[in-house]
């Protein structure tokens, strides 16, 4: 019965469809040609907006409010001002980097931030592998045929360096063949078999001589001869090893606040100039000179605290890496020669496990002495290399790369002769306040009708391995 009813109300619609069709047909047209009105207005809307300027509006607590146009940047900095961040970092690095190595450098490095004005680091250096024999020893003293191989002791300068199983190759001394007599080739070698804390080492002589027929003792030794601690020889029963223990150094430094202040008067901004100079290009000029003075304190600065009674706070001065460097390197008035040169390099990139690739800032003279030089195959100079954002003249040789920047710095603190060889892995910033710009709005507070900004970094910087750095000083 309700198939029979369904069947009917259909053909009843498709009669009266068909009977009223005319009218079906003008309805859709009249809601086709309003939808298309109606997007029309959106489009011409949106184009209205995009015609007019954006607005701003107060809000009722203060607030802005932005009128027919997205919110952009520059609508943002207009209403307000401090809400975006500038990316001070960016254009720093982009102001003179020549003329402020030292400081570039670190910052393309990144800065670490430090929690405190006061930091503290720790280096970890390597255990030395070399001294040298504090007292002469004679062959035959103190040796027995009682069979085996005979004991000696020695004394070092630094016997510390040494333990039970390590071996030693004595620099300059020949050692012996198997028959005790003939001089070898290779040098000698001592094996430590104990040591005494107060009466130095008990040694065996590996390719020692034969010495009133008894066979490897060690031969006499001359105060001052150098000994290289080698690798460690254990015998097959051996479960065990003298133990090993490296505990980093405690250091410290300050972070010092530099700061820079700029302003302009209200009627020096409104004032027509010959020449475009706006507050933008003092503020370059400010940043500039603040840059060089953070590169002199870096350098050169003494690590102190200071009271003043005026102000009843402390003022905080960093240390300067000049005297951090581990290694120094003395050179004469004769200035610089080929075998001179070679033996800087070697200075620079041996005894350290440092980089191979390394920075050499100096003054206008010693780098007048290196671009003197003759160079070879051996030693080689090429015109220019850009690294850090900074062009460099690199030097070659077999044992590492030296890139060369002159420093003007050192030419006004009076040490044009010198300069510093930096291994960039192991410069460390550290910064408490990054840099900054703040405007000072004295015109509210009724000092003065001027705008001003103030430029801020609180920083310092350490070299984390002394040892990979080196000063250059004339003698």
């Amino acid at each position: 019965m309700n198939t029979l009813q369904s069947v009917r109300r259909v053909r009843n619609a498709v009669k009266w469809m068909r009977r009223n069709y005319r009218v079906i047909l003008i309805v859709l047209v009249f809601i086709f040609v309003a939808i298309l009105a109606f997007g029309f207005e959106a489009q011409a809307s949106a184009m209205l907006a995009m015609a007019l300027p954006g607005v701003i509006v107060d809000g009722t607590d203060g607030g802005k409010h932005v009128v027919t146009e997205p919110l952009t940047t520059d609508l943002t900095r207009e209403a307000s001002p401090s809400l975006l961040l500038n990316e001070i970092d960016q254009q720093i690095v982009k102001i003179r980097p020549m003329a402020t190595p030292l400081d570039q450098l670190s910052r393309y490095g990144g800065g670490k931030h430090a929690g405190s004005m006061i930091v503290d680091y720790y280096n970890v250096d390597t255990k030395p592998t070399s001294t040298l024999l504090s007292e002469s020893y004679t062959e035959g003293d103190g040796v027995s045929a009682g069979g085996g191989t005979p004991k000696v002791r020695l004394t070092t300068e630094n016997d510390d360096i040494f333990d039970a199983s390590d071996t030693i190759l004595v620099q300059g001394v020949q050692g012996y063949e198997a028959d005790g007599t003939t001089p070898s080739e290779s040098e000698l070698v001592l094996y430590v078999a104990g040591r005494d804390v107060s009466n130095g080492l008990m040694v065996m002589a590996v390719n020692g001589k034969t010495v009133n027929g008894v066979p490897g003792c060690v031969p006499s030794l001359e105060e001052g001869v150098t000994l290289i601690r080698m690798g460690r020889a254990a015998s097959e029963l051996d479960v065990q090893s003298p133990q090993f223990e490296a505990l980093p150094h405690k250091q410290q430094n300050y972070c010092q606040i530099f700061k820079m202040q700029v302003e302009q008067s209200t009627l020096q901004r409104l004032s027509n100039k010959e020449v475009g100079w706006s507050m933008s290009d003092q503020e370059e000029a400010a940043i500039y000179d603040m840059r060089l003075g953070m590169e002199k304190s870096f350098l050169f600065g003494v690590k102190n605290r200071l009271w003043d009674p005026a102000k009843k706070e402390h003022i905080m001065l960093t240390g300067g890496i000049w005297r951090q460097a581990g290694k120094q390197f003395d050179y004469t008035d004769s200035g610089f020669t080929r075998e001179k040169i070679v033996e800087l390099m070697r200075e620079a990139f041996t005894g350290n496990s440092g980089s191979k690739r390394k920075v050499l800032i100096g003054g206008s003279r010693l780098m007048g002495y290196l671009s003197n030089l003759d160079y070879d195959r051996v030693v080689m100079s090429r015109e220019s290399v850009s690294k850090w954002g900074i062009d460099f003249t690199e030097i070659r040789s077999k044992f590492g790369t030296l890139y060369l920047l002159l420093s003007e710095v050192f030419d006004e603190c009076g040490m044009s002769e010198c300069g510093l060889v930096l291994d960039p892995d192991y410069i460390q910033k550290y910064v408490h306040v990054p840099f900054s710009t703040e405007a000072l709005n004295l015109k509210s507070s009724g000092l003065r009708n001027t705008d001003a900004l103030v430029l801020t970094e609180a920083s310092c910087l350490v070299l984390r391995y002394p040892k990979a750095h080196m000063r250059i000083v004339r003698r």
